[in-house]
């Protein structure tokens, strides 16, 4: 069972820093680092997950997921068209200001558009959802910030009644408020999804909120072997694992690709609210526990099928999608019974009546012939004399 932790001092992690590594970055922009290096590799994620398999079954068409992050630039191939205005709780805007880069390569993950670069092939899990952005950091540095805690809860809270998300990405962490944990359970009422990263302290580290609030989905990271990623915080709240290592992503200026080595659960949170974003496009009706429940019980288990480490283990989006029912859609219109047309009148309808008596009637005979021949037979033999009594 999750316990809602003391509140302390707000501080804030969202993942580990963004590693430029083979990306060249140019000089920063207003709303991020220009990166115009393509990818150096193919993104092994998709390979892991294969998103693609559910893809004949959902896309995630008409879900919409918050990213509250760093923000969200729509300027890459990959995000074009698939960002919706936001919110900035940072500065006046509508939350499409990424002086980062996270929030922009998180939303790409989710819901980035299929795009080619350097020969590989990029795609977001969900790449039919739309992204909200809901902008309340400026950066991945820990913040003493007071205000922070009740600024994420005001997002969430934002997210849900004005956004319209149901599906909320929370890729960073914070200690536990009153303030905080109304708004999570305020979008868990309403019918959101919550899904939020474990953080980044290892073996050591504490319960990280949101995630270890009781219906959020709590994510870990894992290696490119399934390996619990080091860095990935353990406890007894984690729910599920997905790829936390070797992240590649849009970036938010540039139209290149951010890389990162050293990854962090911010990642890995991303790639489960895709699979979620997926679940609600082909079951919109389901609960957040319903859909919580969905991606934990179709995990690809550990040998014990859970522990502190990786949760119910690594997330699988064809069995957490495949296994469901399909959905009946709300507005589909009932089929109109219909009544059977009324007989034409038919000129020969005397005539076919007759001749199917007269068949009927010629049946009857010739069977009535048919069994006669042996009663001949018989009385000739006899001479039509009667039998023995």
């Amino acid at each position: 069972m999750r316990r809602i932790g003391a509140a302390v001092g707000v501080a804030l992690v969202i993942g580990l820093a963004l590693v430029p590594g083979r990306p060249a970055i140019g000089a920063p922009a207003r709303c991020g680092p220009v990166v115009t290096a393509p990818l150096a590799e193919a993104p092994w994620p998709l390979t892991r997950l294969r998103p693609d398999l559910v893809w004949p079954m959902s896309r995630g068409a008409g879900v919409t997921v918050a990213v509250i992050d760093s923000g969200v630039s729509a300027d890459h191939p990959a995000l074009a068209g698939q960002v919706l205005p936001g919110t900035d709780f940072v500065a006046p805007g509508a939350g499409d200001c990424d002086e980062n880069g996270h929030g922009t390569l998180i939303a790409g993950i989710i819901a980035g558009r299929e795009s080619t670069s350097g020969g590989f092939r990029f795609t977001g899990m969900a790449p039919e959802a739309k992204i909200v952005s809901v902008r309340v950091l400026r950066d991945q540095r820990r913040s003493s910030d007071p205000e922070l805690s009740g600024r994420i809860a005001s997002a969430i809270r934002w997210a849900v009644d004005v956004g319209r998300a149901s599906v909320l990405n929370l890729s960073l962490t914070t200690p536990s408020t009153p303030v905080l944990a109304d708004a999570v359970g305020y979008a868990l009422a309403r019918g959101a999804v919550v899904v939020a990263a474990a953080g980044n302290e290892g073996d050591n580290g504490a319960a990280s909120y949101p995630a270890a609030y009781n219906g959020v989905l709590a994510v870990a990271g894992v290696d490119t072997q399934d390996g619990h990623v080091g860095s990935s915080t353990t406890g007894d709240y984690l729910d599920v694992a997905a790829p936390g290592a070797r992240i590649a992503g849009p970036a938010a200026a540039g139209g290149g690709y951010l890389f990162s080595e050293e990854g962090g659960t911010s990642f890995a949170t991303a790639y489960v609210s895709g699979v979620a974003a997926l679940i609600r496009g082909y079951q919109p009706d389901l609960t957040p526990a319903q859909v919580a429940q969905r991606i934990t019980e179709t995990a690809d288990h550990p040998a014990e099928l859970w522990n502190n480490r990786v949760g119910y283990g690594v997330v699988n989006p064809r069995q957490a999608v495949g296994a469901l029912p399909p959905t009946v859609r709300q507005n589909r219109q009932p089929q109109t019974k219909l009544d059977r047309p009324a007989a034409a009148d038919d000129p020969l309808a005397r005539v076919r009546t007759a001749a199917v008596g007269i068949g009927a009637a010629g049946s009857a005979l010739a069977l009535l012939l048919v069994l006669s021949v042996p009663v001949v037979r018989l009385g000739r033999r006899r001479g039509w004399r009667s039998g023995p009594g």
